[in-house]
């Protein structure tokens, strides 16, 4: 299991690619914009 960020920290910088296959990481959003990141369990499952 990955180790739980204390509330309020920054988020580590991070990469993923898109729908449309274009690679896009955190970092890229400095200054530019505000980014919100919401994290849930279960994701795809009946849970």
């Amino acid at each position: 299991m990955a180790e739980l960020l204390p509330i309020g920290s920054s988020a580590p910088d991070f990469s993923l690619e898109t729908e449309q296959g274009v690679m896009i990481k955190l970092h890229d959003f400095i200054g530019k914009k505000n980014v919100v990141l919401a994290f849930y369990p279960k994701d795809d499952t009946p849970g």
